[in-house]
């Protein structure tokens, strides 16, 4: 079963969207939770990580800005987005994840698992 990403939308440099990941998955509690954003013709990234036990983790762009939160009795993670800048266009998907190696660098911390479902698109003006 997906996760599903809404809450996208258009916004100025400097603004807040928050973005939502719900599921129909009876599992999710037990699942770590990405945030991922795809630029077009680039690869897709990982810019926050929830725990099952509430734990985060940020790619440096994000910290500061971004705060991933999760409530498993909605079966529902969020990506509240502050300070946006143009360059955090993209793409938004959530996703489970597991741990792949947390002593690595960020891109080989963390492993997605699962199909993919549909992202949400942010766009930021500047």
């Amino acid at each position: 079963v997906q996760l599903q990403a809404c809450g996208g939308g258009l916004v100025q440099a400097g603004g807040s969207l928050t973005l939502s990941c719900t599921t129909s998955r009876s599992t999710f509690s037990l699942d770590a939770i990405g945030w991922y954003r795809q630029v077009l013709g680039k690869q897709r990234e990982l810019v926050a990580v929830i725990g099952t036990g509430g734990g985060t983790d940020y790619i440096d762009a994000a910290k500061g800005r971004f705060t991933i939160s999760r409530d498993n009795a909605k079966n529902s993670a969020y990506l509240l987005m502050n300070n946006l800048k143009p360059e955090d266009t993209a793409v938004y998907y959530c996703q489970s994840v597991i741990v792949a190696n947390l002593a690595s660098g960020w891109s080989l911390r963390y492993q997605p698992f699962g199909p993919w479902g549909q992202g949400t698109l942010v766009t930021v003006s500047s």
